[in-house]
């Protein structure tokens, strides 16, 4: 890593990004039956036709269009970006008690219509993203971006009047479609039913800040801001630098596992978060938690050839399996730990994850990226390359972070 500079390093990414990550999509998602994207592509390329449409992998392509847009102003990824805006809107909308449903049926029908509070938060950063994607286009401040603003703060109400917690703080994981409790909270088949995650905290955090980004109001800036103090206070375990991940409403911890690729992606979504709140006294805490949760996953969760391990639990690992989302969050959390702390070792970390993904992650035959790889590094061809968890959301922005934070003095696109 040493011997590579930091314009060698952005050519690489610019080259992953767009003649791999974006090309994959612009090539393999949308649906050539409808005006929305397949359900599941397999490692092999085989398409899944009868799957299952996910509000998450809509969301984030949106999201990772818009964001690319934001950069390259290519007319494709535009086009991209308003197709998925599209499908979003007349699809997974719920017109009669708001918000957006789960899950489609391949045809378009809700599937499942309960309301995801980690899948209203992605709506959220799409669309606040989607919309500084048009102001670059130069759209009139009054036409569609308008709509945009009005649905975040739409679903943003949604949000703080069901799902924030009045008594404990923070929020509920899920909703009935008409936004009653529901028994139903999981996210996936992976996580346990509990009323509170550090997941959907993370994401709903994710969300705030971008929409603050466009929407800079006194009550966004105190719910991102309460945000934060619930995150410091109870999900980050200020012993261990690592975060707890599941909770009763009264935040009992009721899980003792680790997520070291959760650690490090919340080491600089926390330090974005306060940044663009613009807090100092805040900013200067967030500064320390973050360095923390970096210096932990560095010390514990990185494995000798570079790459970041899955999960632990009372210090030994319960998943030695490398996903391939954990590697591009290492990458950025990192190199943000370097940033903010001009220690080196956190660069060549970053470096090492880089090539960690080059060298393993990334799919030479098929393109994108496989799922993980074991932790002797064989390819995992089972798991989609496309599917409701399979999105194009952190490679692309891992290298959208990178190239900018690498910039010398561009502004970041965020």
């Amino acid at each position: 890593m040493d011997a590579r500079t930091d314009q060698e390093w952005k050519v690489q990414l610019e080259e992953e990004l767009r003649d791999n990550i974006l090309a994959f999509w612009l090539k393999n998602a949308p649906s050539p039956e409808d005006n929305g994207f397949v359900g599941e592509i397999g490692a092999d390329l085989s398409v899944h036709a009868e799957a299952d449409r996910s509000l998450v992998l809509n969301a984030r392509i949106l999201w990772t269009f818009a964001a690319a847009y934001r950069r390259y102003e290519t007319d494709a990824y535009l086009d991209m970006a308003a197709r998925a805006y599209r499908y979003l809107r007349s699809n997974f909308e719920d017109l009669e008690h708001g918000g957006y449903y789960w899950m489609l049926s391949a045809d378009g029908k809700p599937s499942e219509e309960k309301k995801q509070v980690y899948g209203q938060s992605f709506v959220i950063y799409a669309l606040s993203e989607y919309a500084m994607a048009l102001e670059a286009a130069g759209e009139p401040e009054d036409g569609l971006r308008a709509e945009l603003l009005e649905e975040c703060r739409h679903i943003f109400g949604l949000l703080e009047k069901y799902s924030r917690d009045p008594q404990y703080g923070g929020y509920i994981e899920a909703h009935a479609r008409d936004w009653s409790e529901t028994g139903d909270l999981s996210l996936s088949g992976k996580d346990l039913n509990e009323k509170k995650s550090m997941n959907t905290h993370l994401h709903v955090l994710e969300g705030y800040t971008n929409l603050y980004r466009i929407w800079p109001s006194g009550e966004l800036k105190a719910a991102l801001r309460d945000l934060l103090e619930v995150t410091l206070k109870h999900i980050v375990d200020s012993e261990t630098g690592h975060f707890l991940l599941f909770f009763d409403d009264a935040w009992d911890s009721k899980s003792e596992h680790v997520s070291y690729g959760h650690d490090i992606e919340g080491s600089w979504l926390l330090y974005e978060a306060a940044e663009v709140l613009g807090d100092e006294e805040l900013t200067k805490r967030v500064h320390g938690v973050a360095l923390q949760m970096a210096h932990a996953v560095l010390e514990r969760g990185v494995d000798q050839d570079g790459g970041l391990w899955n999960e632990a639990e009372g210090g030994a690992l319960v998943d030695d399996a490398k996903d391939w989302w954990p590697q591009a969050e290492a990458m950025v959390g990192f190199y943000n730990a370097y940033q903010l702390s001009g220690e080196e070792k956190y660069r060549e970390a970053a470096g090492r994850s880089w090539d960690f993904i080059r060298n393993h992650i990334v799919d030479r035959e098929n393109g994108e990226w496989y799922w993980s790889v074991s932790n002797d590094r064989v390819p995992n061809v089972e798991n989609p390359k496309l599917g409701a968890w399979k999105c194009p959301y952190h490679n692309s922005r891992a290298c959208l972070e990178m190239l900018a934070r690498l910039g010398k003095g561009e502004n970041p696109v965020r």
